[in-house]
């Protein structure tokens, strides 16, 4: 279990540089969205279940809909229509895609390696709240932080 967690945040630290260090938004925002990923699947090997979901679901998915609003509010209409072209050639998938091929094996490794696990009783909002604000309150924290470092960012790049 080791080797997955090191090779995730071996991605997540290299996705994380790559996403700040490009000039192209999008560019930047599929790095972010690996590193991301990569982050849940830490969250995963350290036994935090629901905490790796909320990642993917709740900071990956608010990304990608943060992003899809800040292009709305643009509304640059025809004349980018070629420049997107531009940036979305096919080799610009290939950076993201090598970082994201390791999450893949890992997750085909973690899914074929589990075991059929019982329903062991209901689980409610006050033993979620307990979990994620008890041992996990740090990691919690820390992606709501970078939650709102790409809110912040996305309102500066779409500030006329």
């Amino acid at each position: 279990m080791s080797v997955l967690f090191y090779a995730s945040a071996f991605v997540s630290v290299l996705a994380t540089l790559m996403a700040i260090t490009r000039i192209n938004v999008v560019h930047a925002l599929l790095y972010f969205i690996v590193s991301l990923i990569a982050l849940s699947v830490i969250f995963y090997t350290l036994g935090a279940h629901f905490a790796a979901a909320l990642e993917v679901i709740v900071y990956a998915g608010a990304i990608m809909v943060m992003f899809l609003f800040v292009i709305m509010m643009l509304n640059l209409g025809k004349p980018t229509e070629e420049q997107e072209r531009v940036w979305l050639k096919p080799g610009m998938w290939v950076g993201p895609s090598l970082l994201a091929a390791p999450l893949l094996v890992e997750l085909v490794v973690m899914i074929s390696g589990a075991k059929a696990q019982t329903q062991a009783g209901v689980i409610n909002a006050k033993d979620v709240g307990i979990a994620l604000f008890g041992p996990y309150v740090l990691a919690v924290e820390l992606a709501s932080l970078l939650l709102l470092a790409g809110l912040v960012g996305a309102y500066h790049l779409a500030r006329k």
